[in-house]
Order: C-alpha cells, then structure tokens, then sequence
C-alpha cells in the first residue's frame, strides 16, 4: 500500500471516531461505484451525512479541507443518491460534512469538522 493511500485510511479511521464521539453513527465507509467513492457515511439523528475526510501530515501544502473542489462537492450528492439507492434507503433529509486531519508524527491528530459544507 502506497504511504499516501495509508495516510488517509488513517485519517478516515480517526475521523469516524471523532463522528462517533460526537454522537454520529458511521454506517458505512469507502463506499464505490462507477461514478466515485464515499469516505463515510453517517447517521446524525435521523439525517443522512456525507462525509468526505482529508487528510495531510501538516499544513504545509496548505489545509486538508482547501483541497475539496467544488466538483467534488456536488459528485457527493449523486452519489449519496446512488448509494441510498443501492442500500434501499429513503433520503428525508441529507448533509454533506468535510473532516480535515492533520496526522503529525508526534502529537495527536487535529481534527476540523465543517458540517453542511454542500
């Protein structure tokens, strides 16, 4: 496994349980499809939650969330449709959330979380 590739199953390993702690219930992470992939997807309450995890080692190249386009944002979207979808949920309600991760090599990660990002 590539070191970039290890970097964020890390990233998104901590970010669900930063979510749980938080009281959102993780249901399913990495998700694929032809049209793209889910980090996680969540439950908070009865609303449906996107979440799309970056992750850096430091700040260096700039914050992990500067790196979600626009694009990206709306791709979560349909996908969140297909994969309700594949698992024979019905969306009442749905948020798109960003987890940024600052994996240092000595300190404990920083975690942003920014919900309703889209």
């Amino acid at each position: 496994m590539r070191a970039k590739d290890a970097l964020g199953q890390s990233g998104e390993r901590v970010a669900a349980d930063f979510l749980e702690e938080k009281g959102i219930r993780v249901i399913d992470s990495n998700w694929r499809c032809a049209s793209g992939e889910i980090d996680l997807v969540a439950l908070d309450g009865a609303e449906l939650v996107i979440v799309e995890v970056k992750t850096r080692r430091s700040r260096r190249y700039g914050d992990p969330l500067e790196a979600l386009t626009r694009a990206k944002l709306l791709r979560l979207r349909t996908l969140a449709v297909l994969w309700a979808r594949e698992h024979q949920q019905v969306i009442g309600s749905l948020r798109i959330d960003a987890v940024g991760v600052i994996m240092g090599r000595s300190e404990p990660p920083h975690i942003d979380h920014l919900k309703g990002v889209a």
